[in-house]
């Protein structure tokens, strides 16, 4: 009897070896299926999930990666900063102490990165938004760096590719955020008059003054599949209008049906249907 009880004394209810703690970072739930996957899985698809399609949202540095010829990216203006032009403050945290959180978060300097580089050969200019500082949001240095990406685009007579993502235009700086939206349309329509070739890529999710001004400016507007797209969200839209919304309102194949993008594309297949872009308009 005695016997019994020590052996039972010994038994944790499943196993008499002690449990192992699962790693941290090594499932990731689809946001759309729900599935667990095996995170190494989702990266090796390109951070595409492999039971719905579903394409989840990468920071810049991972864009490139996919996008561009390997070690071809040539980074400009890559230390430009913003300032804090209103001394700006909300639910007790700085404009100053937000920007420092999103520079750690992201370890970019700005919510978009520009230089020059090479897709499958072909040179281009290349734009990519970091949603991973302040949501991608555009304010002055981000319309600075769109600007200069025009520049040098039309100077060197190369295609111009922006990879947006972006919450819209940036509240903490009040009307010059908004201003940017003009400027970046002005730079545009100054490089369509010099004939150059603007290739613009929607991913999700693409909003705002973002939406309303250069994204939506491309000679071939292209959206990844499932992405956001529009200026004011769903659930603001329904509470200002008090309608019901159509089903799937706002996503990349709404908006392919209705004729505001040309095509969807899938990641794997985005640096292909780029480089044939530019070879059909002889860029």
């Amino acid at each position: 009897m005695a016997m019994a009880e020590e052996v039972k004394s010994k038994w944790n209810g499943f196993s008499l070896k002690p449990r192992k703690e699962m790693p941290e970072g090594l499932w990731v739930r689809c946001p759309a299926c729900e599935h667990m996957l095996y995170k190494s899985t989702v990266e090796k698809n390109l951070n595409v999930c492999p039971e719905c399609n579903h394409h989840f949202r990468i920071e810049a540095a991972t864009r490139i990666k996919y996008l561009l010829d390997k070690d071809s990216f040539q980074q400009v203006l890559g230390d430009l900063k913003t300032y804090d032009p209103l001394g700006f403050k909300f639910r007790g945290t700085t404009y100053k102490q937000r920007l420092k959180a999103g520079e750690k978060k992201s370890g970019a300097k700005e919510a978009m990165l520009i230089g020059k580089a090479f897709i499958k050969g072909r040179r281009v200019i290349l734009a990519v938004m970091e949603p991973n500082f302040l949501m991608g949001s555009m304010g002055f240095v981000v319309g600075e760096k769109f600007c200069a990406a025009v520049d040098m685009a039309m100077d060197e007579r190369l295609p111009l590719v922006v990879v947006s993502c972006s919450g819209g235009a940036r509240m903490h700086e009040g009307v010059v955020s908004l201003g940017q939206m003009a400027k970046t349309s002005a730079a545009l329509a100054k490089f369509d008059e010099a004939g150059g070739l603007f290739i613009s890529v929607l991913t999700d999710p693409t909003t705002g003054g973002v939406t309303a001004s250069f994204a939506m400016l491309g000679d071939c507007i292209i959206a990844e599949p499932g992405a956001l797209i529009g200026f004011a969200g769903p659930r603001t839209i329904a509470e200002t209008i008090k309608v019901e919304l159509p089903e799937g309102f706002q996503t990349a194949e709404f908006m392919l049906e209705h004729g505001f993008v040309d095509m969807i594309v899938h990641r794997r297949d985005l640096r292909r249907e780029i480089a044939r872009l530019i070879d059909y308009c002889q860029k």
